[in-house]
């Protein structure tokens, strides 16, 4: 069981591929200066450490670009896994000598990984490269990782549709599983599509993904129940150390900052200000919302494949089946009170610190 779901954001925008549907390619950001880690990853351990975080946790690893480009993100696996969390790691499985370096890791820490392994099809056969993306697939799957291979539908993907789904399937023994790509353009944040949601769906459901079926029923619906973002999941920037309940509400705290105590997490409850919980598939399936009902976050990234073999093996099969409800406990009404003050501080704090000490006088809390 775990305690938290952490969104481990690594803001290096350097990529080695060009997806037209990507906004680094859009902003042609893939040629950036790859920077080293501000915090070594054995701070960066100890910031995290089971004690702050109230036990083991799910911590997913992503880059704004290629996550496994940096060596520094090797090391930093390392120190997580030894600590005694469980890590989702987020890649477009092309850095076979990263994969060459994680298949030494010792068993136990192996059993404790999971690959979201990025399928861009036409990239991939741009540069010659599905093979390689397949074999280090297969590589981490026969080390004993657990992973999901997930595509991003695109309209000009379209004509590719059945050869990139049987390539999948010939190679995995299973379909690839179908998110819906977003149009972070507009604040409504809509299906990337000339279709509209119902239409995408429709043409995308052939491919039988549980994703893609869960994100379909959040799309576009804005949440307004009490939400544990902030206190049950997060999001951390790495590099500034910066905690925020998910993509949305004000820096809850600072991982950095105060290193040998507690981190102060507080829940963003009724403030969610963005559209609709694009990133639901992860935060809602742990149960975020905790009295929503939805599949669990394995169901939709596992698959059985057609000789009856799982992609995720049991270690993370159950820790991604987990409720959160059921490792942590609910606020009572006087704590949703204090936490409904303490996110007014968060706010104004976040428009500078003179702010924040007006709040704190006003609120009469202290942080």
């Amino acid at each position: 069981m775990i305690r938290r779901f952490l969104d481990l954001h690594i803001p290096i925008e350097t990529c080695n591929l060009r997806c037209h549907y990507c906004y680094i390619t859009q902003q042609r950001k893939f040629d950036n200066k790859l920077e080293k880690f501000p915090f070594s990853p054995k701070t960066i351990r100890k910031a995290l450490s089971k004690e702050r975080l109230g036990g083991s946790c799910l911590l997913n690893m992503c880059a704004g670009g290629e996550t496994l480009l940096s060596e520094e993100v090797i090391e930093l696996m390392r120190e997580l896994l030894e600590e005694g969390h469980y890590l989702s790691v987020v890649t477009n499985g092309t850095m076979t000598n990263r994969f060459e370096q994680i298949a030494k890791f010792p068993k136990e820490l192996i059993d404790h990984i999971f690959f979201k392994f990025s399928y861009h099809y036409m990239e991939f056969m741009r540069l010659g490269w599905l093979d390689r993306f397949f074999n280090n697939v297969k590589l981490m799957r026969d080390s004993g990782a657990s992973f999901t291979v997930e595509l991003t539908p695109s309209d000009e993907i379209m004509p590719y549709m059945e050869e990139l789904k049987q390539k999948c399937f010939s190679e995995l023994g299973a379909m690839p599983h179908v998110t819906i790509a977003r149009d972070d353009r507009d604040s409504s944040i809509p299906v990337l599509s000339k279709y509209s949601l119902d239409e995408f769906v429709n043409i995308w459901k052939n491919f039988d993904s549980e994703m893609l079926n869960f994100k379909s029923t959040i799309f576009g619906k804005k949440r307004n129940e009490y939400c544990y973002a902030g206190e049950w999941v997060g999001w951390i920037n790495l590099w500034t150390g910066d905690l925020r309940p998910c993509n949305c509400g004000p820096s809850v705290d600072n991982i950095f900052e105060n290193i040998d105590k507690p981190i102060n997490f507080h829940a963003l409850g009724k403030h969610c200000s963005i559209a609709h919980c694009y990133n639901g598939h992860v935060w809602l399936t742990l149960g975020a919302i905790p009295e929503m009902e939805s599949p669990t976050y394995a169901m939709l990234r596992n698959r059985i494949c057609k000789d009856g073999s799982e992609w995720l093996k049991p270690v993370m099969k159950e820790v991604m089946s987990t409720k959160l409800k059921n490792t942590n406990r609910e606020y009572t009404p006087q704590e949703k009170i204090r936490n409904e003050k303490l996110y007014r501080f968060n706010k104004c704090l976040s428009f500078g610190k003179r702010a924040g000490k007006w709040a704190l006088r006003k609120l009469g809390i202290r942080s």
